[in-house]
């Protein structure tokens, strides 16, 4: 009897035991689960917030990227600009050289300039001195000797080397039209021009129709003398008549218009050697 009582007690006795084990080994579980779905919820905030950063530094990155191609277009930019700013430095720098060479190209033409009117001056002032002194004091009544812009002007009154009305050099005049063929001799390198100048009275004789012919014949005749007479070379002379279009005086005087009558020779540099100075003249076209 005790025994079939005492199984059931001890059958109890077990199920509660074991309850009692089960309830303990669920509350573990709970808690044990609890603890996994907070895990899991905080993995979950982690993850999400981990996506927001990573979007965040995509975005960072695309900007980024985009500040670094900004970059390049500027240094792009800015070498491009230093580039072109380099270039027209050395470009400028060429053009100064340029400038300085045709700046000293002038300069040495300049000064062959001045070194020519400075020769030409001396051997003007030489000439003169040598005719002036070669002439008598009464020759130099009658012929006036001046420089006049580098060239050298010899005048000779009418009525020493002509009668009047006529073309034919007097005999008297010789010996003075031999002391300055002499000079012009003695200087080859200028050309001389003889020039017949009249008063403004009216001319009419037989192969005279006017003061035209009349300074023209005499200015011929002088350059004849120098050359038949005298040796002068022809190439050297030229003769010209003026007329009584080139009055040194006023014709309303008898003394103004002796002083119009008169015969000129004038004796200048070559013109070649002039144009050889024009022809050194440095090139500027090419600025």
């Amino acid at each position: 009897m005790k025994i079939k009582i005492l199984a059931p007690a001890l059958m109890a006795a077990a199920m509660i035991a074991t309850s009692c084990t089960s309830n303990k080994k669920f509350a573990e579980l709970q808690t044990r689960y609890d603890s996994l779905a907070k895990e899991y919820h905080d993995s979950e905030v982690a993850l999400a917030a981990s996506r927001a950063n990573a979007s965040s530094l995509e975005a960072l990155l695309a900007e980024a990227r985009r500040n670094n191609e900004d970059l390049k277009r500027n240094y792009e930019a800015m070498q491009g600009s230093l580039n072109q700013s380099l270039l027209q430095n050395q470009q400028g720098s060429i053009n100064i050289s340029k400038l300085v060479d045709e700046i000293n190209a002038s300069n040495q033409y300049i000064k062959q300039l001045v070194q020519a009117k400075s020769k030409s001056d001396s051997l003007n002032m030489v000439l003169t001195n040598n005719l002036t002194r070669s002439l008598t004091r009464d020759e130099l009544k009658e012929v006036d000797v001046k420089v006049l812009k580098g060239v050298v002007y010899i005048s000779l009154a009418d009525n020493m080397l002509f009668k009047s009305g006529s073309y034919e050099v007097n005999s008297r005049a010789m010996e003075t039209l031999s002391k300055i063929a002499k000079i012009i001799k003695d200087y080859g390198d200028y050309d001389v021009l003889v020039e017949g100048n009249t008063d403004d009275v009216p001319i009419s004789r037989t192969n005279i129709r006017n003061n035209w012919d009349l300074s023209a014949l005499r200015a011929s005749s002088v350059v004849q003398v120098l050359q038949k007479d005298f040796g002068v070379n022809p190439q050297r002379l030229s003769a010209a008549g003026r007329g009584e279009y080139n009055p040194i005086s006023d014709n309303s005087t008898d003394l103004g218009r002796q002083r119009n009558r008169r015969t000129e020779i004038i004796i200048t540099p070559k013109l070649d050697q002039f144009l050889d100075l024009i022809d050194k003249a440095p090139d500027t076209a090419e600025q």
